[in-house]
């Protein structure tokens, strides 16, 4: 039987794509394409992380406050390999933290705005 193997893309509209870019890679470090697009490659995560390191598909509640406080309605989760080091970043350009860092047995998560109002979830995976 045919079946997804994965996420492919994520794709959105911003009100100025090339200031969203921007702050994407300024902020975040996201290395771009001549096409404008950021490419993850899985076996970056795989070999970070073993198995820990994978996509989450979910579909939450139409009345959840977990994407608060974007009034977006959806939420992006980044992989990151170092939570520290990325908030230190976010810190020294000037970012508020929208919550975190938290931990769980399944990883460690802290949250920020991008420019456009959504909320973006910083995920480093547990080692497998």
């Amino acid at each position: 039987m045919a079946k997804v193997m994965g996420v492919g893309g994520v794709f959105f509209k911003s009100a100025d794509p090339a200031a969203a870019r921007a702050w994407y890679r300024e902020m975040l470090g996201f290395e771009f394409t001549p096409h404008d697009s950021a490419e993850f490659m899985h076996a970056g995560s795989a070999a970070a992380f073993g198995a820990g390191g994978r996509t989450v598909w979910s579909a939450f509640r139409a009345d959840t406050d977990y994407f608060g406080p974007s009034q977006a309605p959806f939420m992006v989760n980044l992989m990151v390999d170092d939570l520290d080091g990325m908030m230190e970043r976010l810190r020294g350009k000037g970012v508020a933290l929208a919550g975190g860092p938290e931990d769980y047995e399944y990883g460690r998560f802290a949250w920020v705005i991008d420019p456009d109002g959504v909320k973006i979830e910083l995920w480093q995976p547990p080692k497998a």
